[in-house]
Protein backbone atom coordinates (compact mmCIF):
# COMPACT_ATOMS: atom_id res chain seq x y z
CA UNK A 1 0.00 0.00 0.00
CA UNK A 2 3.07 2.21 0.51
CA UNK A 3 3.93 2.37 -2.74
CA UNK A 4 0.44 3.17 -4.28
CA UNK A 5 0.24 6.03 -1.39
CA UNK A 6 4.40 7.16 -2.77
CA UNK A 7 2.77 7.07 -6.34
CA UNK A 8 -0.74 9.20 -5.03
CA UNK A 9 1.49 11.64 -3.58
CA UNK A 10 3.99 12.48 -6.40
CA UNK A 11 0.57 12.66 -8.57
CA UNK A 12 -0.79 15.04 -6.71
CA UNK A 13 2.72 17.42 -5.84
CA UNK A 14 2.96 17.07 -10.61
CA UNK A 15 -0.88 18.37 -10.78
CA UNK A 16 -0.56 21.12 -7.98
CA UNK A 17 2.55 22.50 -9.56
CA UNK A 18 1.30 22.37 -12.86
CA UNK A 19 -2.11 24.03 -11.74
CA UNK A 20 -0.79 26.80 -10.01
CA UNK A 21 1.14 28.66 -12.72
CA UNK A 22 -1.66 28.08 -15.18
CA UNK A 23 -4.67 30.03 -12.91
CA UNK A 24 -1.77 32.30 -11.42
CA UNK A 25 -2.90 30.42 -7.93
CA UNK A 26 -1.07 31.56 -4.64
CA UNK A 27 2.18 29.65 -3.85
CA UNK A 28 0.55 28.29 -0.73
CA UNK A 29 -1.36 26.14 -2.71
CA UNK A 30 1.42 24.02 -3.78
CA UNK A 31 2.45 23.60 0.20
CA UNK A 32 -0.84 22.67 0.47
CA UNK A 33 -0.59 19.86 -1.69
CA UNK A 34 2.94 19.03 -0.22
CA UNK A 35 0.99 18.75 2.84
CA UNK A 36 -1.89 16.33 1.52
CA UNK A 37 0.55 14.10 -0.19
CA UNK A 38 2.55 13.93 3.32
CA UNK A 39 -1.12 12.87 4.69
CA UNK A 40 -1.74 10.20 2.35
CA UNK A 41 1.41 8.86 3.14
CA UNK A 42 0.54 8.35 6.59
CA UNK A 43 -2.82 7.69 6.53
CA UNK A 44 -2.82 5.36 3.81
CA UNK A 45 0.84 4.26 3.35
CA UNK A 46 0.83 3.43 7.08
CA UNK A 47 3.97 5.19 7.43
CA UNK A 48 4.83 7.64 10.49
CA UNK A 49 7.54 8.00 13.45
CA UNK A 50 6.22 6.73 16.92
CA UNK A 51 9.15 6.25 18.17
CA UNK A 52 12.75 8.17 18.57
CA UNK A 53 15.20 5.09 18.88
CA UNK A 54 18.60 6.49 20.47
CA UNK A 55 20.43 5.01 23.95
CA UNK A 56 16.40 5.12 24.92
CA UNK A 57 13.43 4.37 23.74
CA UNK A 58 11.57 7.57 23.51
CA UNK A 59 7.57 7.42 22.70
CA UNK A 60 6.39 9.85 20.45
CA UNK A 61 2.17 9.46 21.20
CA UNK A 62 0.21 12.28 19.76
CA UNK A 63 3.70 13.45 18.23
CA UNK A 64 3.85 10.98 16.14
CA UNK A 65 1.75 12.57 13.30
CA UNK A 66 2.93 15.57 13.34
CA UNK A 67 6.19 15.28 14.08
CA UNK A 68 6.23 12.93 10.98
CA UNK A 69 4.34 15.67 8.37
CA UNK A 70 6.59 18.47 9.49
CA UNK A 71 9.90 16.04 8.59
CA UNK A 72 7.71 14.94 4.99
CA UNK A 73 7.33 18.32 4.48
CA UNK A 74 10.52 19.65 5.19
CA UNK A 75 12.28 17.40 3.23
CA UNK A 76 10.24 17.67 0.17
CA UNK A 77 11.44 21.48 -0.09
CA UNK A 78 15.21 20.68 0.32
CA UNK A 79 14.66 20.29 -3.54
CA UNK A 80 12.88 23.65 -3.85
CA UNK A 81 14.30 25.21 -6.71
CA UNK A 82 13.44 27.32 -9.42
CA UNK A 83 12.78 26.43 -13.34
CA UNK A 84 15.88 26.39 -15.50
CA UNK A 85 18.55 24.85 -13.40
CA UNK A 86 21.36 22.68 -14.55
CA UNK A 87 20.22 19.47 -14.93
CA UNK A 88 23.51 18.22 -13.36
CA UNK A 89 22.03 19.90 -9.82
CA UNK A 90 20.40 16.44 -9.54
CA UNK A 91 23.70 14.82 -9.07
CA UNK A 92 23.35 15.56 -5.07
CA UNK A 93 19.67 13.61 -4.86
CA UNK A 94 21.68 11.21 -6.68
CA UNK A 95 24.22 10.63 -3.98
CA UNK A 96 21.59 11.00 -1.50
CA UNK A 97 19.62 8.36 -2.72
CA UNK A 98 22.82 6.06 -3.50
CA UNK A 99 23.17 6.08 0.13
CA UNK A 100 19.61 5.44 1.12
CA UNK A 101 19.59 2.12 -1.54
CA UNK A 102 22.80 1.24 0.49
CA UNK A 103 21.80 1.28 4.24
CA UNK A 104 18.42 -0.19 3.12
CA UNK A 105 20.30 -3.41 1.43
CA UNK A 106 22.61 -3.45 4.86
CA UNK A 107 19.19 -3.37 6.86
CA UNK A 108 17.23 -5.57 4.58
CA UNK A 109 14.56 -2.93 3.77
CA UNK A 110 12.74 -3.74 1.07
CA UNK A 111 10.85 -0.51 0.32
CA UNK A 112 13.95 2.15 0.87
CA UNK A 113 16.11 0.13 -1.39
CA UNK A 114 13.95 -0.64 -4.81
CA UNK A 115 12.35 3.35 -4.57
CA UNK A 116 15.67 4.10 -4.37
CA UNK A 117 17.32 2.39 -7.41
CA UNK A 118 14.36 3.13 -9.24
CA UNK A 119 14.77 7.06 -8.46
CA UNK A 120 18.24 6.99 -9.50
CA UNK A 121 18.13 5.09 -12.26
CA UNK A 122 15.38 7.61 -13.41
CA UNK A 123 17.96 10.16 -12.40
CA UNK A 124 20.74 9.14 -14.71
CA UNK A 125 18.18 8.25 -17.49
CA UNK A 126 17.69 12.24 -17.25
CA UNK A 127 21.20 13.42 -16.99
CA UNK A 128 21.70 10.94 -20.34
CA UNK A 129 19.19 12.94 -21.86
CA UNK A 130 20.19 16.46 -20.99
CA UNK A 131 23.86 14.88 -22.62
CA UNK A 132 23.06 13.69 -25.50
CA UNK A 133 20.47 16.29 -26.26
CA UNK A 134 21.41 19.73 -24.21
CA UNK A 135 18.00 21.42 -23.94
CA UNK A 136 16.88 19.72 -21.05
CA UNK A 137 16.36 21.96 -18.10
CA UNK A 138 15.23 20.68 -14.54
CA UNK A 139 12.18 22.99 -12.76
CA UNK A 140 10.51 23.11 -9.57
CA UNK A 141 7.99 19.67 -10.69
CA UNK A 142 10.72 17.18 -10.89
CA UNK A 143 12.66 18.32 -7.84
CA UNK A 144 9.80 18.49 -5.57
CA UNK A 145 8.85 15.37 -6.82
CA UNK A 146 12.12 13.65 -5.88
CA UNK A 147 12.53 15.77 -2.46
CA UNK A 148 9.46 14.18 -1.78
CA UNK A 149 10.70 10.64 -2.71
CA UNK A 150 13.93 11.54 -0.29
CA UNK A 151 11.89 12.40 2.75
CA UNK A 152 9.49 9.26 2.22
CA UNK A 153 12.66 7.22 1.98
CA UNK A 154 13.84 9.34 5.01
CA UNK A 155 10.94 8.55 6.92
CA UNK A 156 10.92 5.12 5.79
CA UNK A 157 14.15 4.87 7.62
CA UNK A 158 14.20 6.98 10.80
CA UNK A 159 11.03 4.96 12.00
CA UNK A 160 13.65 2.45 12.58
CA UNK A 161 16.62 4.65 13.80
CA UNK A 162 16.58 8.25 13.86
CA UNK A 163 20.15 8.71 13.17
CA UNK A 164 19.49 8.02 9.67
CA UNK A 165 18.31 11.75 9.56
CA UNK A 166 22.38 12.28 8.53
CA UNK A 167 21.55 11.02 4.96
CA UNK A 168 19.01 13.77 3.93
CA UNK A 169 20.72 16.54 5.75
CA UNK A 170 24.25 16.09 5.01
CA UNK A 171 24.12 14.54 1.71
CA UNK A 172 21.86 16.81 0.21
CA UNK A 173 20.80 19.64 2.52
CA UNK A 174 24.05 20.80 3.82
CA UNK A 175 25.62 20.38 -0.06
CA UNK A 176 23.12 22.62 -1.63
CA UNK A 177 23.53 24.94 0.85
CA UNK A 178 26.52 24.77 -0.04
CA UNK A 179 25.99 25.04 -3.70
CA UNK A 180 24.02 28.71 -2.93
CA UNK A 181 27.01 29.87 -1.29
CA UNK A 182 29.29 29.68 -3.74
CA UNK A 183 27.47 29.62 -6.73
CA UNK A 184 28.36 33.15 -7.75
CA UNK A 185 32.18 32.62 -6.64
CA UNK A 186 32.69 29.75 -8.54
CA UNK A 187 30.95 28.58 -12.60
CA UNK A 188 27.84 26.48 -12.32
CA UNK A 189 29.82 23.50 -13.03
CA UNK A 190 32.40 23.73 -10.27
CA UNK A 191 29.67 24.86 -7.80
CA UNK A 192 28.18 21.95 -8.48
CA UNK A 193 30.97 19.60 -8.83
CA UNK A 194 31.97 20.60 -5.54
CA UNK A 195 28.72 20.11 -3.43
CA UNK A 196 28.42 16.57 -5.16
CA UNK A 197 31.71 15.80 -3.86
CA UNK A 198 31.45 17.28 -0.71
CA UNK A 199 27.67 14.74 -0.94
CA UNK A 200 30.27 11.57 -1.32
CA UNK A 201 32.66 12.59 1.01
CA UNK A 202 29.70 12.85 4.01
CA UNK A 203 28.01 10.08 2.48
CA UNK A 204 31.20 7.80 2.71
CA UNK A 205 30.94 9.00 6.54
CA UNK A 206 27.84 6.92 7.20
CA UNK A 207 28.88 3.64 6.53
CA UNK A 208 32.34 4.61 8.53
CA UNK A 209 31.68 6.45 11.44
CA UNK A 210 29.80 4.57 14.50
CA UNK A 211 26.30 5.57 14.75
CA UNK A 212 26.36 6.73 18.08
CA UNK A 213 28.48 9.15 17.34
CA UNK A 214 27.24 10.92 14.01
CA UNK A 215 24.26 11.90 16.25
CA UNK A 216 25.89 14.89 17.39
CA UNK A 217 26.49 16.40 13.95
CA UNK A 218 23.55 15.44 13.19
CA UNK A 219 21.47 17.72 15.72
CA UNK A 220 24.33 20.60 15.77
CA UNK A 221 23.79 21.09 11.82
CA UNK A 222 20.12 20.34 12.03
CA UNK A 223 20.10 23.20 14.37
CA UNK A 224 22.52 25.40 12.10
CA UNK A 225 20.03 24.83 8.74
CA UNK A 226 17.08 25.70 10.81
CA UNK A 227 18.88 29.05 11.97
CA UNK A 228 19.59 29.81 8.19
CA UNK A 229 16.24 29.93 7.37
CA UNK A 230 15.64 33.37 8.37
CA UNK A 231 18.70 34.38 6.00
CA UNK A 232 17.23 34.30 2.11
CA UNK A 233 20.82 34.05 1.06
CA UNK A 234 21.20 30.54 2.51
CA UNK A 235 17.28 29.22 2.27
CA UNK A 236 16.71 26.28 1.52
CA UNK A 237 13.24 25.73 2.16
CA UNK A 238 10.98 27.81 1.12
Amino acid sequence: MLYIALLIGIVVIIIADKLTPAFKLSSIWGLISQIFAALVIIMFGSLEVNYINLSSHIELGYLAIPFTLLFLVGFTNVMNIERGQNPLLLLLPLVSLVCFSMAAFFMGHSFVLIIGISTCLAIMLILLYSYFTGNLFIGHTLTTSIGFIIAVLSISLIKHFIVFMYIPIFTLALPFTLYYFIQNKFTNVQAITISTLTAVLFGVFIFIVPTHLLWYPVVGITIILVIMQSSRKFRIIW
